[in-house]
């Protein structure tokens, strides 16, 4: 009898067993079957986060030729830039605080396809605005003929004037009633749209189903991979600023204006072409991965005879009940209302605000605007600094970001000692920035503009300068913008105001010979001709581009070393349950005023240094062709420079500030070197608190 006991026994334990194993090998397998689905969705956030920068740095890169391709001022160009602004603030809240409590894959899925269809949508225009017309004195029929063109027309009725005109009521007429800039700014608010549950959503996800311990680290390798973007971005943008806008569809046999032309319009729709379809594929694969999946256990064995379903409910049941007693007084309007005025009340945080959103101006404005700065400055076209910005200052600035968190860790700084990282890297950064002021090449000898018809100063500009004996007799059209350069090394606005009787060869090489008006200040030799294109800048000031670049680089450098260092002052003066809202609301602050204002009063500034607009076919104020090389300097880099003085006097404020309040609170002195806290940065980054509050990539960060 006792023998058969043991053997029902042994059989007992045997069925455990092999109960026990069973249940452990398909644990293995859905196990197996989650982790595949989140390195699915691993691959496909940072697929979507590179092209998501990608696009960021192309539209940077691009704003220029969208400016020159629809005829706008330089404001309304910074319009459509900062737009991207309004659709991300649109939705930002909603859609973090209720997309992490919904499906969070196909939430970014279809983000990353309303991203897809706004880039789409920016490139539409182009296919309904008909061919890119440019101001020129020449028409294709000359171009394609070795018939010789005549500028200087002494017959008032030309026929040559009487067919522009008709051209140009028909051209004219031809346009849409509306403005096609309207839809590439609804485009680039629906991307902005579209971009907006990435990061939140995507940091939430991933703190949600990560190994224990290890959502920091897939964090990181998120952030390191979306550093592709920027490079892949400004050397995308380099490649289409080369490529003509029209190419494909027109002989570039009859264009005669170059990439470092004022008028020259790169093909900016293919970027936001590829880049939409990118990412509309980039969306596809959040649909196939679940909603949620079972977060890997480490650490501690569980007994086999306790119900592991049990245990998570418990534990989940006793954390839920212990976080809602302390999110109790911050649910609801009045406890958001209160956070927002302790954080506000926050001395220490308020000077931070204050003096990061005016750096941050400084910033946005020299990165959107910096392309069009060097082509007017030093004749270099915005191809070659998409590429130059792409393969240097870009990984250099990425160095700099390494450094600036790398050094806090290295010699384990306190608070004071980070601040001190801080206010050194930006004052040698701006220190950086003041040498450029010494790095002019001066205005441009544009004969009606900068310089008489007898080449001296004028002093003071616009200049009027009537038609001069030399041109009289022609029948010029002041309004056209066709400069050609002289042999006496002046530009002259057209070849008619050049006096120009002939001319030899066809489309870039036609040359214009027996011009009266380089006769006259032409004293070195017996030569009359004149060259299209404006005449080319010294080899000094070459020379002072490459300075420039340096110097540029060294100033980006020293101010993304900043950048860690000043994330993490936020995070210690403010307490740790309002973190994620201080946080929040700075991000929200640098949105607003950095990147939706920003592009637009700096816009207004350059506009006013211009000195020659174009006429669009209707007659009305088109693009700024050439601006006064001197008062933009000294009010685009003089404006940066200026802007950020209150911010090294707030630096100073924030700096005493702080040494006072930490010298008298011993304890928090004592224990300051706890600050390069990584759990704390974390839990700002993925903490349920963020909400409507959540972090997102700012649309003008690189």
């Amino acid at each position: 009898m006792e023998t058969k006991k043991d053997i029902l026994d042994s059989r007992k334990v045997s069925h455990q067993y092999s109960t026990n194993q069973t249940n452990v090998e398909s644990s293995g397998k859905k196990k197996t079957k989650c982790s595949n689905g989140f390195k699915m969705f691993m691959a496909a956030l940072a697929f979507s986060f590179i092209l998501k920068v990608l696009a960021t740095i192309f539209m940077k890169s691009s704003i220029t030729q969208i400016e020159r391709r629809f005829g706008l001022t330089t404001s309304k160009a910074g319009l459509i830039d900062g737009s991207f602004e309004i659709g991300n603030s649109l939705l930002i809240t909603l859609i973090s605080h209720y997309g992490a409590k919904s499906h969070i894959p196909r939430v970014i899925g279809t983000g990353c396809i309303v991203m897809g269809i706004g880039s789409i949508l920016i490139a539409i225009p182009h296919f309904f605005m008909g061919y890119y017309r440019y101001d020129t004195s020449l028409n294709v029929k000359t171009l394609n003929s070795t018939v010789s063109y005549i500028p200087c027309k002494t017959d008032q009725y030309s026929a040559g004037n009487m067919t522009s005109q008709i051209i140009l009521e028909s051209g004219c007429k031809n346009e849409s009633s509306s403005p096609m800039w309207i839809y590439v700014m609804m485009g680039n608010i629906l991307r902005g749209i579209g971009e907006t549950p990435l990061q939140p959503l995507g940091i939430t996800y991933i703190d949600n189903f990560a190994n224990e311990g290890h959502a920091s680290f897939y964090i990181g390798i998120l952030q390191s991979l979306s550093a592709l973007g920027p490079i892949l971005g400004s050397l995308l943008g380099a490649l289409c600023a080369r490529l003509y806008v029209d190419i494909g569809y027109v002989d570039l046999s009859t264009i005669t204006i170059k990439p470092n032309d004022s008028r020259w319009v790169g093909a900016w729709w293919l970027g936001f072409i590829i880049t939409g379809t990118l990412m509309i594929f980039s969306g596809v694969p959040f649909f196939f991965i679940p909603k949620s999946q079972k977060k890997p256990r480490t650490g501690s064995k569980v007994p086999e005879s306790v119900d592991i379903p049990d245990i998570n409910d418990r534990s989940s049941q006793q954390l839920n009940f212990k976080h809602l007693e302390q999110a109790k007084n911050h649910r609801g309007l009045s406890g958001y209302l209160h956070a927002l005025k302790c954080i506000l009340s926050n001395r220490l945080y308020l000077i931070f605000l204050i003096s990061s959103t005016l750096a941050f101006t400084g910033s946005i404005g020299t990165i959107t605007y910096q392309p069009k700065y060097l082509e007017q400055q030093y004749g270099e076209s915005i191809s070659k600094y998409n590429l130059i910005f792409g393969l240097v200052i870009i990984p250099l600035t990425g160095i700099s970001v390494f450094l600036g968190g790398y050094i806090p860790r290295k010699w384990k700084l306190d608070v004071i000692g980070i601040a001190k990282v801080l206010f050194i890297s930006q004052f040698c950064g701006y220190i950086s920035e003041l040498l450029i002021l010494s790095l002019n090449c001066g205005n441009r000898p544009i004969v009606g503009l900068t310089v008489t018809y007898n080449g001296d100063d004028p002093g003071i500009y616009p200049q009027n300068i009537p038609f001069p004996f030399c041109n009289s007799d022609c029948n010029c059209d002041a309004n056209l913008w066709d400069p050609v350069c002289g042999d006496n090394g002046l530009t002259y606005i057209t070849p008619c105001l050049a006096g120009c009787k002939s001319s030899v060869g066809h489309g870039k090489d036609l040359v214009f010979h027996n011009c009266s008006c380089v006769e006259i200040n032409n004293f070195q030799s017996q030569n009359t001709s004149a060259y299209l294109g404006e005449c080319s800048r010294t080899a000094d000031c070459s020379r002072k581009f490459i300075y420039y670049m340096a110097v540029q680089s060294l100033a980006y450098f020293f101010y993304s070393l900043g950048y860690t260092p000043g994330t993490m002052l936020i995070f210690k003066n403010v307490e740790p349950e309002l973190k994620s809202l201080a946080i929040g609301f700075y991000v929200l602050i640098l949105r607003t005023i950095g990147g939706m204002l920003t592009p637009i009063y700096f816009g207004a500034i350059i506009d006013s240094a211009c000195l020659k607009w174009a006429t669009n076919t209707c007659g009305d104020q088109g693009a700024c062709r050439v601006y006064h090389s001197v008062s933009l300097r000294n009010k685009f880099t003089g404006f940066i420079l200026g802007i950020k003085v209150p911010v090294f006097i707030l630096f100073i404020f924030l700096f005493i500030n702080m040494k006072k309040k930490y010298e008298e609170n011993t304890g928090i002195s004592k224990n300051g070197r706890r600050n390069m806290d990584d759990l704390n940065i974390k839990e700002s980054l993925n903490n349920e608190q963020l909400g409507p509050f959540a972090i997102s990539d700012n649309e003008t960060y690189l």
